[in-house]
């Protein structure tokens, strides 16, 4: 197992609606929390991945999804077992949409 930490200052979107979970753990797939937070503005993404040696992509995929939502005061935690990119960006859009009741 591998943890990765990223932080993404100056974030103008911040979201105010109880935690939500989005995902489930399994193969192939990810879990993510996002929640509000106290970050100075913020957003902290935590990663616990089976994929270890996988950290520049994660932090592309990490930096791509901060540039769609700009997310500020946000604590997202992931736990993943060997998702692809697409999934992660998938779960993350669907993970703020629900927090933004817009989830289908």
């Amino acid at each position: 197992m591998e943890t990765l930490n990223y932080r993404f200052e100056n974030g103008t979107h911040r979201l105010t609606a109880p935690p939500e979970v989005v995902g489930v753990v399994g193969s192939g797939n990810l879990e993510v929390l996002i929640e509000p937070a106290s970050l100075d503005g913020a957003c902290s993404i935590e990663i616990t991945t089976a994929a270890v040696g996988f950290g520049q992509i994660w932090e592309a995929v990490m930096r791509d999804f901060q540039q769609r939502w700009l997310l500020a005061d946000t604590r997202i935690s992931i736990n993943d077992m060997g998702a692809t990119p697409a999934v992660v960006s998938l779960r993350l859009d669907q993970a703020v949409q629900t927090m933004l009741g817009d989830a289908p």
